[in-house]
């Protein structure tokens, strides 16, 4: 295999492990709560402190990779990720556990800083969105794994087991992974000028970024309850159906990447797949307000196609920013995407319920057109 598409392999599989525990904890509140007798607010709190963990060091993250590279600050995140997921493996009560998982999330975050740059270094201009939109995927990889692991294990083998994967992925990178030959190139240059100074470039990027994860998370959050609430569907069946449309993003983001490779933009294709997100996210509303087949159709390709565009923005702020500084930058663009995500869904469940399924789309949709607007030329 050559080396950069195991520097690929490397960096999808450390991604992968980091979202696996990151956004695996839902998975396991039906176990939190028999087994720590906690309550559904209680086990709301566990499940956002990873990521409230991985929001306070996003960026600290990425200066370390800009400044020590990619290889030992991914393998010391993600090692000490699994060390803290094994203490807390061993902990009794609500509140340390949720310390732990606070600061496995921080450590965590490592992944997110700088396994894309790690990716970035690799590839040229030629295929680097490919190689983007399949490092991507590991988002809804991680989630699949969880889902079909976590409600099975239970929560302290399901811990233990997110302790082993995050441990075996940190080894591996920490044998194998290389960091790319520019980077030693680059600081041998001198210190290159901060590509936020002067320039609204990068913080159009960074907010066309976090618009697009509101008719994301829309779709995603809130698409399985609309299938059973409004058209009938039994939870199981729906999940199906819905895991199918993950799929299908997983295959989106590729495809996007491939595209912008062949154009030689990433920007371009981005505003248009803002646009055509808008569209289709148009078109759950309207399906929503006048249930019918088209319902599920319509939400099947709102929830592949709303994450296409994630490979595109964080490309092009890694570009952007240059060598010296992809790190910091797609440290801030994920900092400003997971704050979103961590917002959304419980002001779009409040306007379902206040308003209902359609008037929640349609703002998803006028959003995702805001944020093509945003799209720099």
């Amino acid at each position: 295999m050559p080396r950069r598409w195991l520097m690929l392999a490397l960096g999808t599989a450390a991604q992968t492990a980091a979202c696996a525990f990151v956004y695996g904890i839902p998975y396991l509140a039906a176990g939190l709560r028999t087994t720590q007798h906690l309550t559904l607010a209680q086990v709301g709190i566990l499940v956002a402190c990873p990521a409230l963990g991985l929001l306070l060091t996003l960026v600290a993250w990425g200066a370390a990779a800009d400044r020590y590279g990619e290889r030992v600050v991914i393998a010391i995140g993600l090692g000490l990720a699994a060390l803290l997921l094994a203490v807390a493996y061993m902990t009794h009560g609500m509140v340390l556990l949720g310390v732990f998982l606070a600061l496995a999330g921080a450590a965590g975050a490592s992944v997110y800083s700088a396994s894309g740059r790690l990716v970035m270094g690799w590839f040229t201009a030629t295929d680097r969105g490919l190689a983007m939109g399949i490092r991507q995927t590991a988002t809804p990889l991680g989630m699949a794994v969880a889902a079909l692991t976590m409600p099975a294990l239970g929560v302290h083998n399901g811990l233990a087991f997110l302790a082993g994967l995050c441990g075996v992925i940190a080894l591996l990178i920490a044998l194998y992974a290389t960091d790319p030959p520019r980077a030693a190139a680059s600081e041998a240059s001198g210190a290159p000028a901060n590509p936020y100074r002067g320039s609204a470039f990068l913080w159009r990027i960074h907010s066309a970024g976090a618009l697009l994860v509101v008719p994301q998370f829309t779709a995603g959050a809130f698409a399985l309850v609309l299938l059973v609430d409004v058209r009938g569907w039994s939870p199981v069946h729906a999940g199906q159906l819905l895991a199918l449309a993950q799929g299908f993003g997983a295959l989106s983001r590729i495809a996007a990447g491939r595209w912008s490779d062949r154009v030689g933009s990433r920007l371009r294709p981005m505003r248009q797949l803002a646009l055509a997100t808008a569209a289709v996210v148009t078109a759950c509303a309207l399906t929503a307000a006048f249930p019918s087949p088209l319902t599920d159709l319509a939400l099947v390709l709102a929830v592949a196609i709303t994450s296409s565009t994630n490979g595109l923005s964080f490309t092009a702020t890694a570009e952007r920013a240059g060598p010296a500084w992809s790190g910091r930058a797609l440290g801030i663009h994920n900092t400003g995407q997971n704050l979103t995500a961590a917002v959304i869904p419980p002001l779009v469940g409040a306007v379902i319920s206040t308003a209902g399924y359609w008037p929640a789309f349609a703002a998803a949709a006028g959003v995702a057109c805001a944020a093509a607007a945003l799209v720099p030329s």
